[in-house]
């Protein structure tokens, strides 16, 4: 058997690399989406439109010997694929990272949506109970109209035991007694 550094079908043991760098993916994560929406702007268009007109112009007006990329124009259709064989996959990355930040809220947003489901089930069942203790009690509307009704029975008591007052009223109650 062959010494392990040897064999190909084995990874490196990590300890025997040395020190690499640690790459952060979200640093090239972050310079990708912000290649991806640069190149989704209209700045980017004109930019890239301009960048053709001139390398094109360039090659038809100027001087034999200053051009460089003569017709068919050969080298900027390299530049131009070379151009998106790197835009196509930090787009691809953009995506991945949306489409990843995207989950995270969706789930977020479930679990928001769940706890308020919860609280307004809760909230229910409380505003239920209350409404089953309110009906064994009385409630203030009630007594003010049982105030009223035993005000207005006193008030008919107190008339119908008042002596009238259409007797002559010029006597005196005294005279009205005995002597003794």
């Amino acid at each position: 058997m062959s010494d392990p550094i040897d064999r190909l079908d084995q990874p490196r043991d990590q300890r025997r690399l040395g020190r690499r760098r640690n790459h952060d993916s979200d640093r090239f994560g972050i310079f990708a989406e912000g290649v991806a929406r640069f190149m989704g702007t209209a700045r980017f268009l004109f930019w890239m439109t301009l960048f053709v007109l001139v390398w094109v112009l360039w090659n038809i007006v100027a001087p034999t010997d200053w051009r460089f990329d003569e017709y068919p124009f050969i080298f900027l259709t390299l530049m131009l694929s070379l151009q998106a064989s790197y835009a196509a996959p930090m787009i691809m990355l953009a995506q991945n990272r949306q489409e990843q930040r995207d989950r995270v809220l969706a789930e977020q947003d479930r679990q928001a949506n769940t706890r308020a489901h919860a609280d307004m089930e809760f909230l229910a069942r409380e505003v239920a109970s209350l409404r089953m203790n309110q009906g064994d009690m009385a409630t203030r509307d009630f007594i003010r109209s049982e105030l009223r009704s035993t005000v207005s029975d006193l008030s008919e008591e107190i008339q119908r035991l008042a002596p009238d007052d259409d007797t002559d009223n010029d006597t005196p109650a005294s005279e009205d007694r005995p002597k003794s």
